[in-house]
């Protein structure tokens, strides 16, 4: 179990810790919680013994973790997973932290097996990836088979795979009776994962109670209600009803809507008293995300701003007209439309019925376009009689061929008429030595 009982740490004129007091208690995954620079790290950092508390204490089954006989076998941890000496291979790396602490080198392969790195065991870490670091930091911190482990942003860099095995990890090692203390911003994940949560904002501890107790706290359920969209005076009677019941009602954008104060079998029962055909009558239980939020938003230090852009955008030239929006850009669920090249080759012009000009996205008929996108010379009509069958990418111009002589003439050109033959330019003629013709005079 880890104590920690007036915990302070100041640097300075900053304090990062302020008489913070808990347990975190075994056979639990209790989440570490708090906006960036509430102390978390700090903590993790004074509770193995990395930093000296400025006043209180901090131990682990009650002793402080520098008195702890060979700590490295009791209490393993991940903290920075880019700790490691790039140039040392990741068994090594595992196998000299066992030496050091009188682990069986078979240990290192097995924690290998663990982590899913044993087929990069002997390949230099510094060629690891985010996610193949945290999994060997992941390695370290198992090599003991401690009793008590701490995580800070262990699924940092992870992928969707990587991110479940630390869930079930996690759970697993805290069925096994072992302290799993975990610090993550991930508040889907510390849903699913965690089952207490202790949340700091500025160094100061403002929750210490069970992820269902820690929601209920900090949110406010609501029943969402929906009449038929066809019968507005269905809406405005039920809403009469609920309210003479005791219940507070609010519309939605959508025209549902939001009832507190009154359980979902207390709603229907008036909906069927008033005579109210109901679409939709369901629970909305608020997230975790959502109860951190409303609990945090008074210990932010580090709030964003509107871009205002001022001075950066260029002023449209006279005549241009400004783009025309995007309909639903900006809402929740808008994705950009696939590119142009999708399927086909790219950016090629639209293609119309034969002796037809290609027409724009709204009918006006467009120039010929050259491979750049410029425009090209005009169609030549259709040749009168039967062309021979061209070879594939005969006709398409080449951007990369070199311009041939003018004097000569296409091997084959079937699609357009015959250019009448221009004449041959002059041969170059060799300078004549004035010099040499004046002393023959």
């Amino acid at each position: 179990m880890i104590e920690a009982v007036g915990l302070t740490k100041r640097y300075g004129d900053k304090t990062a810790v302020y008489n913070l007091s808990f347990q975190v208690r075994p056979g639990a995954v209790t989440g570490f919680l708090g906006p960036n620079g509430s102390g978390k790290s700090t903590t993790m950092r004074m509770i193995l013994g990395l930093d000296n508390p400025t006043s209180g204490s901090v131990t682990i089954g009650g002793y402080p973790y520098r008195k702890l006989p060979n700590a490295p076998r009791q209490v393993g941890a991940l903290l920075d997973a880019k700790a490691v000496h790039g140039g040392r291979a990741a068994r090594n790396h595992l196998l000299s932290l066992a030496q050091l602490s009188g682990i069986p080198a078979r240990r290192v392969d097995e924690v290998l097996g663990v982590v899913g790195l044993q087929d990069v065991a002997r390949k230099r870490s510094k060629g690891f990836s985010l996610g193949m670091g945290q999994r060997l930091g992941i390695a370290a911190a198992l090599l003991g088979d401690p009793q008590v482990l701490l995580f800070d942003e262990p699924v940092n860099g992870l992928d969707p795979e990587g991110i479940l095995w630390v869930r079930n990890l996690m759970k697993a090692l805290a069925a096994e009776g072992r302290t799993v203390f975990v610090s993550s911003h991930l508040m889907s994940e510390m849903a699913l994962t965690a089952d207490h949560l202790i949340v700091i904002g500025r160094g100061q501890l403002l929750s210490d109670m069970s992820v269902r107790d820690f929601i209920s706290a900090n949110s406010a359920d609501f029943a969402r209600v929906r009449t038929p969209d066809t019968e507005p005076q269905l809406r405005e009677k039920l809403t009469s009803a609920l309210t003479e019941a005791g219940g507070q009602v609010m519309p939605e954008q959508d025209g549902a809507l939001r009832v507190t104060g009154l359980a979902l079998p207390r709603i229907s029962d008036i909906a069927h008293d008033s005579d109210v055909r109901l679409w939709e009558l369901s629970p909305h239980q608020a997230s975790l995300e959502e109860a951190y939020m409303r609990m945090t938003q008074g210990a932010v230090d580090y709030r964003s701003t509107i871009d205002q852009k001022a001075g950066l955008q260029q002023p449209l030239p006279p005549g241009a007209q400004p783009p025309m929006p995007v309909p639903g850009q900006g809402q929740p669920g808008w994705y950009a439309p696939p590119p142009p090249q999708q399927g086909g080759q790219p950016f090629a012009p639209p293609q119309g019925q034969p002796g037809q000009a290609p027409t724009g996205p709204y009918g006006a008929a467009q120039p010929p376009t050259g491979p750049y996108g410029a425009p090209g010379a005009p169609a030549a009509p259709a040749a009168p009689v039967a062309a021979p069958v061209a070879a594939p990418g005969a006709g398409q111009p080449n951007p990369y061929a070199q311009p041939a002589p003018q004097a000569q003439v296409p091997a084959a050109a079937p699609a357009q008429p015959a250019a009448p033959a221009q004449p041959a330019a002059p041969a170059p003629q060799p300078a004549v030595d004035t010099t040499k013709s004046e002393d023959a005079r």
